[in-house]
């Protein structure tokens, strides 16, 4: 289950592109008004006729075949407000005037209309390569796990997008259930890299590494090797700015859980009504920087995860998501308020609570993981 969304442009690069876009749409109006003005009061000695025929090509390039249209009436608009007020009618400068404002205006419109069905194409191309992306690097995770029931979702924090630099993964295994969930630093491109990184080494190591703090360090290898490979400012560079928050979990047919965290947001256990975060005895780095581990390269947690729990595995894109007043969003209360819902109808609540709260605009991706431990791997299956 996935929702894009659209971010706020906020007031960083993004909200400055947003401004110079604003700006360029009203630059073939101002243009009419100017025209306008001149036409009007004793400046109107100077020729304006190559001004207004210019309006419909300007609008074209930055305002689409509507826009287009909205100039190029603007532009009609104003050439007869401008021959009636100078008694203009009847002579050949006028409607030479009107005719070439027509002709640009129907190149424009023509133009426009083109160039607005190629991005079309391309952006249908690119969504269909996305949802493919998607499909592979964060295909959703089985409903049936051994013991456990499972569900999983993802939210895109930006624009049109299908995936980002979250991710997670429930793989049964022989040594149990293994799930991953991780936040990369950074976005775009190299943030979806590092997440493909990721999690192509969880799901090869979790078949042959008995040890799942094994698992967890051949992740933080292989992303340190990408890095390498992928720096373009030198390898030692390139390691100190790729790094992946992640948490690794196993559940075999005994009643807990063990839990690996290396500096993830700690999972929400629903245990006989009350949720409680799952935290770690001994705080440690994210993978990549594993120069930071003083002590053992990694501890192993275990928690009691009995039948009727209820395991919430997710990004700080939930807990750091802010409404208006600029207050967080509480997953606790959130996840203790439909403790009874089903999987579906409880990440389908997780939804529409992230979107009310943020009133539609996160900030960051969303990615979440629910679990149900059920009492025996015969049971009847719940409703989804």
């Amino acid at each position: 289950m996935r929702a894009p969304l659209r971010s706020p442009p906020g007031p960083g690069a993004g909200g400055d592109r947003q401004l110079l876009y604003l700006l360029a749409e009203c630059v073939p109006f101002a243009v009419a008004l100017l025209v306008l003005l001149i036409e009007l009061t004793p400046a109107h000695v100077l020729y304006t006729g190559p001004l207004l025929v210019a309006t419909p090509a300007l609008a074209a390039v930055t305002m689409g075949p509507k826009g287009t249209l909205a100039a190029a009436g603007v532009a009609v608009v104003v050439s007869a407000i401008t021959a009636t007020h100078n008694n203009a009618w009847g002579g050949q400068q006028v409607y030479t005037n009107f005719l070439a404002l027509f002709l640009v205006s129907v190149a424009s419109f023509m133009t426009s209309s083109a160039a607005r069905t190629r991005q079309e194409n391309e952006l249908n191309q690119l969504r269909r390569i996305a949802v493919a992306a998607q499909e592979v690097l964060l295909r959703p995770v089985p409903a049936r796990l051994g013991p456990v029931r499972a569900a999983s979702m993802y939210m895109a924090a930006e624009q049109g997008a299908q995936i980002g630099g979250d991710l997670y993964d429930a793989v049964q295994t022989r040594y149990g259930i293994r799930m991953i969930v991780g936040d990369v630093r950074g976005k775009g491109l190299p943030a979806v890299r590092a997440a493909a990184v990721v999690l192509g080494a969880f799901r090869e190591a979790v078949h042959y590494e008995e040890d799942l703090v094994e698992v967890i360090n051949h992740c933080g290898a292989a992303l340190r090797r990408d890095a390498v490979i992928a720096g373009t400012r030198g390898g030692e560079d390139a390691l100190r700015e790729a790094f992946v928050t992640a948490l690794v979990a196993q559940m075999s047919d005994g009643p807990a859980i063990e839990v690996i965290n290396r500096g993830h947001p700690p999972p929400l256990l629903l245990s006989d009504g009350t949720v409680r975060p799952l935290m770690p005895t001994t705080p440690l780095p994210p993978l990549g920087l594993e120069e930071f581990i003083s002590g053992p390269p990694g501890q192993l947690d275990s928690y009691p995860f009995t039948p009727g729990d209820r395991l919430l595995l997710h990004t700080d894109g939930v807990i750091e998501a802010r409404d208006r007043d600029n207050a967080f969003f509480d997953l606790p209360a959130a996840m203790a308020a439909m403790g009874d819902h089903s999987r579906r109808a409880f990440l389908e609540g997780l939804r529409q609570a992230l979107l009310g709260h943020t009133q539609g605009c996160l900030v960051d991706d969303v990615a979440v993981i629910l679990v149900d431990r059920i009492a025996s791997e015969d049971e009847a299956e719940a409703p989804y």
